[in-house]
C-alpha cells in the first residue's frame, strides 16, 4: 500500500535561516546577512527574516538553488590541520589557495567552518554539514574554549600577564585571555598556551600587540573537546566517526536527533538486503568474464577479412 503524500498544512515548518543552516549552507548568521543583501528567495519571492519554509519549498541563495529536505542524510564532523597561507573564506579573488579547496566538496549541501583562522596562523579547524552544530560551537553564549599555542618575541613579564588575564579594552569590547600558561622557548621567542572562550577576528594577536608584544607563530591546538591529533599531518583531515560525532553533540549541550538513528537503521538494512540480492541474483553491470568467453566474443565479432585480388586470381589458375 502506497504511503499518502502528506498535505501541505501538515508540514513541519521553520525559519529559513535555521532550515538552510541545519542543511549545511551556511551558519544562521551567514544566512541572515544574505537574506538582510536581498541575495535570497522563497519560491521566486524575496525573503525576509522571520520568514518560515517547509519541505519541498524551492530556494535561491545568490547564485545557487535548494530545495528544502526535512534533514541531512548524514552528520559529518572534520578535523583539518590547516597550514599557514590557506584563507578561510569559499573563494579568493587573488587566487589564494583555500581551506575549502583543500577538504573538497560534499554531494548534497556544503561544508560550513567552525571559526576561522587567518592567512597567517595554522593549526586545527572544525568542518561540519549541519548547521546546528556549526551555529552552537560558534556562538558566544556556547562558552566553548579555545587553545592556541603562540609563540611571543619579547620579554613577557607579570605585570602583561596579568594584563591579558584581567583583560583589555579593545576597539570591539572588552578582550582577554582565560588562562596563560608558559611553554618554554630560548632567548627574545617563548612559546606560551593560551585559552579564551571567544573567536573574535585575529583575537590572540591583538590582545599581545596590545601589550606591544610580537607574534611569530600561531596554532590553535584545541577547540572545546576536540584536540588537534599529533599524528594529523599539516594539510591532511579526518573524518570523525558516528559514535564521536555523538560525544561532541554531549560535549556542548546539544541534543542529539534521535530519529537520526532510525534513520541511519533504515540505510543499513537497506545495503544489507542490497549486498544478499547481489550475491543470490549476482551483479548486473561490470561482471567478469572469462578469457575463453573474451576471446570467443571477440572472435565472433570480427568481420571476415576481404581477399586481395592477387589471391583471387591465383586461385583461378
Amino acid at each position: 500500500m502506497s504511503q499518502q503524500p502528506v498535505p501541505a498544512k501538515e508540514l513541519k515548518q521553520e525559519r529559513i535561516q535555521k532550515a538552510l543552516a541545519r542543511m549545511g549552507y551556511g551558519s544562521r548568521r551567514e544566512i541572515e546577512r544574505l537574506i538582510r543583501a536581498e541575495k535570497c528567495r522563497i519560491n521566486g519571492q524575496l525573503a525576509k527574516i522571520g520568514d518560515h519554509v517547509k519541505q519541498g519549498d524551492k530556494i535561491n541563495i545568490g547564485h545557487r538553488r535548494a530545495v528544502i529536505t526535512s534533514d541531512v542524510k548524514r552528520i559529518r564532523v572534520l578535523l583539518y590541520n590547516k597550514p599557514e597561507g590557506e584563507i578561510c573564506t569559499q573563494k579568493d579573488e587573488e587566487g589564494r589557495k583555500t581551506v575549502f579547496e583543500s577538504i573538497g566538496r560534499l554531494k548534497e549541501g556544503r561544508w560550513i567552518s567552525v571559526g576561522r583562522l587567518d592567512i597567517n596562523s595554522s593549526g586545527l579547524m572544525l568542518f561540519t554539514n549541519y548547521g546546528d552544530l556549526a551555529n552552537h560551537l560558534m556562538h558566544p553564549s556556547s562558552e566553548i574554549e579555545r587553545e592556541y599555542a603562540v609563540r611571543v618575541n619579547g620579554e613577557v613579564t607579570s605585570d602583561i600577564i596579568q594584563n591579558l588575564l584581567k583583560g583589555v579594552e579593545l576597539e570591539d569590547g572588552l578582550l582577554k585571555f582565560e588562562q596563560i600558561i608558559e611553554a618554554g622557548g630560548q632567548g627574545a621567542n617563548h612559546w606560551y598556551h593560551v585559552i579564551l572562550k571567544e573567536g573574535k577576528n585575529r583575537e590572540v594577536r591583538r590582545l599581545w600587540q596590545s601589550q606591544d608584544m610580537r607574534v611569530s607563530r600561531l596554532t590553535r591546538v584545541r577547540y572545546g573537546s576536540l584536540v588537534l591529533p599529533r599524528n594529523l599531518k599539516v594539510g591532511k583531515k579526518v573524518e570523525l566517526s558516528l559514535d564521536e560525532i555523538k560525544i561532541l553533540f554531549a560535549d556542548v549541550k546539544l541534543k542529539w536527533p534521535e530519529a537520526r538513528d532510525e534513520m541511519a537503521l533504515q540505510l543499513r538494512q537497506k545495503a544489507k538486503n542490497l549486498s544478499i540480492k547481489k550475491q543470490l541474483y549476482g551483479g548486473t553491470s561490470h561482471t567478469k568474464t572469462s578469457r575463453s568467453d573474451a576471446g570467443q566474443k571477440y572472435k565472433t565479432g570480427l568481420r571476415k577479412k576481404p581477399r586481395s585480388v592477387q589471391s583471387k586470381v591465383k586461385k583461378k589458375r
